[in-house]
């Protein structure tokens, strides 16, 4: 069956190794079971019906395929790392709740079931580094009526696709961390430069991850805040205490500020893309106003913040007038920046902190500087991707690589040459060989007239009465090729 347009809607597994830029088509097996025993054995059942083999049992799955499981009873790690034992190269979770906005287009299986806001996202449980298999989220509307077709025992073919963003001349990256995220930190401090070298070819925009305080039951039903230092704005914005310690240190409503105040400073100096005053005030506070010895002394205190920002260049007037505009942190009030942020976190299905976006498409794997600089390179047209790009490209320190000019490799010695440097290395090549051929020509000449000396005195007589030896040859005497002289 296909469905016409653009396939079928789905949510992706921010886990497992998907071939980005690939597809596969196989055929397709319904587990008719949520699949979360690791110790059963799935595959002599589901649809389609097969024949039994000689110990009276259904056959089992034969790979190539692609398997549907139905969603609920365990994680969507749990069920891909099964699926994945069981031979699949493909999972598609077939949901069991209708979305609210699909309306009567999906049939809930009880009259009595609620349906979901919005679509669960299918995010690590944290011991999803095992698996590989791709995985897609089916909405229920879509996922019924290929169950229903598997179980009258015809066959299905899907193709699991992922198609990249057309690669351009510009590229857009985000970055989704908070002002206490000790991960991201290195990346913050070094791709500064990178980001200014960029800057006409590529657009940045941080994101800040704070929780929806009225989501997580942080007010109350009188709108009063019930988990204290943890929220702004009577429970309405959240953050985790990073230090947790409830009693003292930075507080979780300190982050929210902070996260705020930062966003603030981008959105007055981040038009250009770049927004070199908020990677300096970064800097800046972390190094003033948030050591770990002061154990978050600082974190909030105006005057260390004022210092920070003054030393960035950054206006503390535009930046408190910014905060307090959408909405401020205090009192039952909505802040328009943080609600903002909250719709971005979850159109984007941000759960993992630290988290960097590509022209939408996530980074997986270590996030260095040059792993983010390789991601966003790789997205610009061929031939139009920027200087830097191509002289650090495959660098293993881009930073350095940057300073330099050049990239480095093991030893020291650089990967590769400027043209002033090769031409005037050619010519020193030149230079010596001609020193080296003149000194051997002359030597040549020396000594082609010593042996021209040295023939002509043995025909000169020493004197005008002495007469000239002769020389001869003596065959009988000559052994092996070896020849001998005699005087007479």
């Amino acid at each position: 069956m296909r469905k016409p347009g653009e396939g079928y809607d789905h949510r992706e597994a921010l886990f497992g190794l998907p071939p980005y830029g690939g597809s596969f088509q196989q055929k397709v097996y319904y587990a008719d079971s949520t699949m979360c025993d690791p110790n059963k054995d799935y595959t002599r059942s589901g649809y389609p019906r097969r024949d039994k083999d000689s110990d009276g049992q259904m056959e089992a799955w034969k790979p190539p395929f692609i398997l549907m499981i139905d969603r609920g009873d365990c994680t969507f790690v749990d069920k891909a790392r099964n699926a994945q034992k069981a031979g699949a190269m493909g999972v598609l979770i077939a949901d069991n709740t209708c979305l609210c906005s699909a309306g009567t287009a999906c049939k809930p299986a009880h009259s009595s079931d609620v349906c979901e806001t919005n679509e669960p996202v299918m995010a690590d449980d944290g011991n999803g580094a095992d698996v590989t298999v791709p995985s897609f989220l089916v909405f229920k509307q879509d996922a019924d009526p290929v169950k229903e077709i598997l179980k009258k025992n015809q066959v299905v073919q899907a193709e699991m696709s992922w198609k990249l963003p057309a690669p351009g001349a510009h590229v857009d990256y985000e970055l989704w961390t908070t002002p206490k995220d000790d991960i991201s930190a290195p990346l913050k401090k070094d791709f500064r430069q990178i980001a200014v070298a960029m800057k006409d070819h590529a657009k940045f925009t941080p994101h800040f991850y704070i929780f929806d305080g009225i989501e997580s039951g942080c007010q109350d039903n009188n709108g009063k805040n019930v988990c204290y230092n943890l929220c702004t704005n009577e429970g309405r914005y959240c953050a985790t205490d990073p230090d947790e310690d409830l009693d003292s240190g930075i507080s979780g409503a300190m982050v929210v500020g902070e996260s705020l105040r930062q966003m603030c400073i981008w959105s007055i100096y981040g038009a250009d893309g770049v927004g070199l005053p908020w990677w300096d005030y970064v800097q800046e506070f972390e190094t003033r106003c948030d050591k770990p010895e002061d154990n978050g002394k600082f974190f909030d205190n105006e005057a260390c913040i004022k210092d920070a920002m003054q030393h960035a260049k950054v206006d503390f007037a535009k930046v408190s007038a910014c905060m307090e505009k959408g909405g401020g942190l205090t009192d039952d009030f909505e802040n328009t920046m943080l609600e903002k942020e909250l719709e971005n976190r979850v159109r984007e299905g941000i759960l993992i902190l630290p988290s960097f976006l590509v022209n939408q498409s996530p980074l997986r794997g270590a996030m260095t500087s040059s792993e983010v600089f390789e991601a966003i390179c790789s997205d610009f047209r061929s031939g139009s991707e920027p200087k830097l790009c191509k002289q650090c490209g495959k660098c293993t320190d881009v930073t350095q690589c940057h300073e330099d000019g050049y990239c480095k490799v093991e030893g020291n010695i650089p990967s590769g040459v400027t043209m002033p440097v090769f031409v005037g290395s050619l010519a020193g090549v030149v230079l010596c060989f001609s020193i080296f051929g003149i000194i051997q020509w002359q030597r040549s000449q020396r000594q082609m007239r010593a042996q021209v000396r040295g023939i002509m005195a043995e025909y000169m007589p020493l004197d005008k009465n002495q007469k000239v030896s002769t020389v001869g040859f003596d065959e009988d005497d000559a052994e092996d090729g070896e020849q001998t002289f005699e005087l007479s």
